[in-house]
């Protein structure tokens, strides 16, 4: 039981635990909060989201299930993408004998009648699956599950068993569709050991004169990447390796977004707006 981590001080947790994240818009401030409250929370809950391409569904959601329907989507390929931070819609309702031992820190009983506010209780991550029993989990996702886990595990000095899946908070669910109880032994013998952090690296800004027209990098990409995360991707195709001028139209929508107008919104970085962009480092990145 604990009052929810700041999204400063969750961020700190996952960086500290080597979790590759990228954070979408607004998404410390993107929650359901207005419906009730989150928290005091108890544990961290994981899904699988039965679909693909799943980002703007987990940030947006339905108008039957308005988002954010998580606090991140964990994607194949290891990355977590943060797309709210507070009250979400992952949980529903669930059991009250469930809930009372993630408290207590023991395994979960079979669940019960669904009678407890899951969200209000508990951190939320969907895990990119068709949930079929044939579409696997790469060890890189795998990975980044254990290591978000342990990383709030951590910072609230909660043990594994504060971490559930959705199909042992209620009957009516059958995600994620791995071991919880596997997952769980990572998770514990990962919280055994001090990690190593593998700190988020970012590319240095390489200078307004790089972008010009024509210019072919896969760090072109990246940027363009970033922006369309951001919500400022003006493209019909791509983002693809040329600079070119959909992606002068994109990066002067981030310029306005952070307050840039006129002149200073042209469309061409300069190192304090790529600085807040965070684009990754990236290989082949040299013209």
């Amino acid at each position: 039981m604990a009052t929810p981590l700041t999204a400063d001080a969750f961020t700190r947790a996952l960086r500290g635990e080597g979790v590759h994240f990228v954070e979408h818009g607004t998404w410390k401030t993107h929650n359901r909060n207005h419906m009730g409250p989150w928290g005091p929370v108890h544990g961290v809950m994981l899904h699988h989201t039965a679909g693909t391409s799943s980002l703007t569904l987990c940030r947006d959601g339905t108008a039957a299930l308005p988002g954010p329907l998580c606090t991140g989507l964990i994607a194949k390929d290891g990355t977590v993408h943060l797309v709210g931070y507070g009250r979400t819609n992952h949980a529903g309702s669930g059991s009250t004998a469930v809930l009372d031992a993630v408290v207590a820190e023991r395994t979960p009983p079979p669940p019960g009648p669904d009678a407890v506010d899951g969200n209000a209780r508990f951190y939320g991550f969907e895990i990119e699956n068709l949930g079929n029993g044939r579409d696997p989990y790469p060890a890189a996702q795998l990975a980044a599950a254990e290591r978000v886990s342990a990383a709030i595990c951590r910072a609230h000095g909660w043990s594994a068993a504060s971490v559930i899946g959705h199909k042992e908070w209620t009957r009516r669910k059958i995600d994620p569709s791995f071991s919880m109880p596997g997952m769980r032994t990572r998770i514990e013998a990962r919280l055994g050991v001090k990690p190593v952090p593998a700190p988020q690296a970012y590319a240095p800004f390489p200078g307004a004169a790089f972008f010009v027209p024509g210019r072919r990098s896969a760090l072109v990409t990246a940027v363009g990447e970033r922006l369309v995360a951001e919500g400022c991707g003006r493209y019909t195709v791509g983002p693809g390796p040329v600079w070119g001028e959909a992606d002068v139209l994109s990066y002067a929508a981030w310029q306005r977004r952070l307050g840039y107008v006129g002149a200073a919104a042209d469309g061409i970085p300069g190192r304090a707006s790529w600085d807040r962009l965070r684009v990754p480092v990236v290989r082949g990145s040299a013209s």
